[in-house]
């Protein structure tokens, strides 16, 4: 044998042991991998939506899209339980997880009723706890009452798009709206269809049953996750506070009922630094949300500018007082308005109607309630400073005025100071307090007082 094989054939054992290494370091990268492929973490984001679906779960819906962007969430869960809410706000919250890159799921942990139903169909999949209910979406009014037929069919029409959109059956969805609305072997009873979780599982409307979210995020094939729970902090609050259609409706009585006081008693301030502090609280959120821009804001001060000056300055309530309504009334509506990015000026319908009759509403109440309040305040002494509670004792030296008022009854004098309806008259060259019986009469105007009542002259223009 040559000497060249004879050493080739002694190196045959170095070749193996190499070759052993090579093999069993490949088969242990291999379960290196194998094991990192295990443990990659899927990014989990969760909020609740356990509430009336109103402004402030459309605030929180918003914070929680943006904070699972920023984190660069693989999914984004919401936590459901609801009887429903506005339809205006759940049409915008399903909009935006019908729009989303990240998928959506939502775990109803006992309701998703009427709003929340919607909702629940936009999201890439529904998993329900037992017992469970999803479905009874007819629109109703605040008394429960169901509303007219066009939206019921505006509610059918989103229903079924939604539906379609997430690929679910569209005469399901809207069979929970419509109960004329026949699926064989599933509505056929004329009752608004709701489905138990079984049911729902039955008809594809829901992914699976689980306890938990935990259960959820494995059964939907979430194994090694990491979640992060939505925190909404103290300013959060107070704002998702503030937006409640109920405080904003409680708030524009306060800013026009003081209002009111300080027209009925210049010069107290109380009145209008109480309207100026709840007009505070009424635009700030608003306005930090994004809902009322400046313009908006800009023309409800311009309104209370024209009032004032309507009132303190010009004679009569003409134009200016007319524009200075108008212009409060659109401030305050329009700052309750979302604004589509780059229309500022577009206006959908529904909620701008909803929107309007808030305001109107809160301002009749406001006013009623303050007329009735200022009988109250300047006419009790139960409510201290605001009402005379001394007595003039004869004995003290005071008498009584009544007798020379009453002797003005027929006497003829002018106007001082504008009666709106109150205000100063002039007789025989002494000025007196007065009101007007009907209507305002004007400054320099001629007059004739008619009758003395509870401490008051009450006055007409005269026929000379």
């Amino acid at each position: 044998m040559k000497p060249d094989t004879i050493y080739h054939f002694k190196k045959i054992p170095v070749y193996l042991s190499l070759i052993t290494i090579l093999f069993f370091q490949t088969i242990e990268l291999r379960a290196i991998i194998s094991q990192d492929e295990d443990t990659v973490v899927a990014k989990v984001y969760v909020f609740d939506i356990k509430e009336e679906i109103a402004a402030p779960v459309w605030r929180k819906t918003q914070l929680a899209f943006q904070k699972a962007n920023e984190q660069h969430s693989n999914l984004i869960l919401i936590h459901m339980n609801t009887y429903g809410g506005l339809v205006d706000v759940a049409d915008s919250i399903r909009t935006k997880i019908l729009n989303s890159t990240i998928p959506v799921y939502v775990f109803i942990d006992n309701n998703a009723a009427s709003a929340g139903a919607l909702i629940s169909i936009a999201c890439d999949s529904i998993y329900m706890v037992p017992g469970a209910s999803i479905g009874a979406a007819t629109v109703v009014n605040q008394t429960g009452e169901v509303v007219p037929d066009k939206f019921q069919s505006y509610m059918r029409s989103m229903m079924r798009s939604t539906a379609e959109a997430t690929g679910r059956d569209p005469k399901i969805a809207q069979a929970m709206v419509d109960p004329s609305m026949y699926v064989a072997g599933v509505s056929d009873s004329g009752k608004v269809l709701t489905f138990t979780t079984s049911e729902a599982i039955r008809h594809q409307f829901c992914n699976g049953k689980a306890h938990s979210i935990r259960e959820v995020l494995r059964i939907s094939g979430h194994a090694n996750v990491e979640i992060t729970y939505q925190e909404l902090n103290l300013l959060d609050w107070l704002i998702d506070f503030l937006i409640h259609p109920a405080v904003s409706s409680i708030l524009i009585i306060v800013i026009i009922g003081g209002i009111y006081f300080e027209i009925q008693s210049p010069g107290i301030g109380f009145p209008i630094l109480v309207a100026i502090i709840a007009a505070l609280l009424y635009f700030a959120p608003l306005y930090l949300e994004g809902l009322a821009l400046n313009w908006e804001i800009l023309i409800f001060v311009i309104g209370i500018i024209l009032l004032l000056i309507e009132i303190f300055a010009i004679p009569g309530f003409g134009v200016i007082g007319i524009f200075g309504l108008v212009f409060i009334i659109g401030g305050l509506t329009f700052a309750m308005l979302e604004n589509v990015e780059g229309k500022p000026f577009s206006i959908e319908m529904v909620p701008f109607i909803k929107s309007f009759f808030t305001v109107i509403i809160a301002i009749l109440v406001a006013l009623i309630g303050s007329i009735y309040l200022s009988k109250k305040l300047f006419s009790s002494t139960s409510f201290g400073q605001f009402a005379l509670n001394s007595v003039q004792d004869k004995k003290e030296g005071f008498t009584s005025a009544t007798e020379g008022y009453t002797q003005m009854i027929g006497k003829k004098g002018r106007v001082k100071s504008m009666l709106r309806p109150s205000g100063k008259i002039e007789i025989d060259g002494e000025i007196f307090d007065a009101t007007a019986v009907s209507g305002f009469i004007d400054k320099d105007e001629a007059i004739e007082v008619i009758k003395y009542q509870t401490g008051q002259l009450f006055v007409r223009k005269s026929k000379q």
